[in-house]
Formats: C-alpha cells, structure tokens, sequence
C-alpha cells in the first residue's frame, strides 16, 4: 500500500510540473538535500537548496516552455524510513526552430519519510545537446549557460 502512495505522488508531481507548478517538486525535498544532473550543459549541476532548484525550474522552462514529463516506470522499494525509488520518464515539448524535442530520462531517488534527500537525473545528454543547440541558435544564450550549481 505504501509503494501505490508514493507512486500516486510522483504522478502528481509530475502532473503538476506539466501544469507549472514545479514548486510542488522543491516542497518535498528534505530540509538536507541532493540534486544531481548528470552532464555538462546549462541543466547540469548539484544542488543542495531550494533556492538554486528554483533557479533551476525557472531555467528549464525558460528554455523549453511547454516542457512535458510523462512517467513511463516507477520502481519502488523500501519503507518510509527509506525508500528507493527508480523512474523512467519521457520528456517532451517544442524546440524554437520548429522541431520537437524527444528525450527519456531515468531518475534515482532516495526519500526518508516522505521527503526526498537524494535525486540523481541521468538523461541522453546527447540529444540534450541538440536542442540546447537549437534553442541557443534561435537567440536564447542561457542554453549554453554555465551550469547553475551550489555544490558543496
């Protein structure tokens, strides 16, 4: 029962970041936090804040506004004291020049009573490339920004 309930609530989460409600997200992160995204590009970087996940909701959807998350698999295991939790997502949303942006990504998460301490993002960071490429191309430079981190 307690794994259908946290799957219940990544599905929200999910849905409410499609809706652009992304604060929903950072409200559950645990006071001591870790934000991975693999790679090196603008949405790249460790966070351990609220206020630099902020900066970095508010960057991905500079980037590609109508950014969609679709969850595909959620993997659940362990009890509220700890729970590990595996996701495999497709993202989605048009690119300025016309063309779609199309990319899975899979999460790893740790959560200790209901709030997430760690999350590591793994992402094709080739075909991430690209439409960071695509967007900076069509005149927005933060696609090719210096990854917004607070690594400790």
């Amino acid at each position: 029962m307690y794994h259908r309930i946290v799957a219940a609530k990544l599905r929200k989460a999910f849905s409410d970041i499609n809706s652009g409600n992304w604060q929903s997200m950072v409200d559950t992160l645990a006071p001591d936090f870790t934000y991975v995204f693999y790679g090196e590009h603008a949405l790249a970087g460790e966070r351990h804040t609220v206020e630099s996940m902020s900066l970095w909701w508010q960057r991905v959807f500079r980037l590609i506004p109508e950014a969609e998350f679709k969850p595909q698999e959620i993997i659940i295991s362990g009890g509220p004291w700890l729970t590990r939790v595996a996701t495999r997502v497709r993202i989605g949303g048009p690119l300025p020049d016309g063309t779609r942006y199309d990319n899975v990504m899979t999460q790893f998460m740790y959560l200790k009573w209901g709030r997430i301490t760690e999350i590591h993002t793994l992402e094709d960071t080739v075909v991430l490339q690209r439409a960071l490429d695509r967007i900076a191309a069509s005149g927005n430079a933060e696609a090719h920004a210096e990854p917004i981190t607070d690594k400790r």
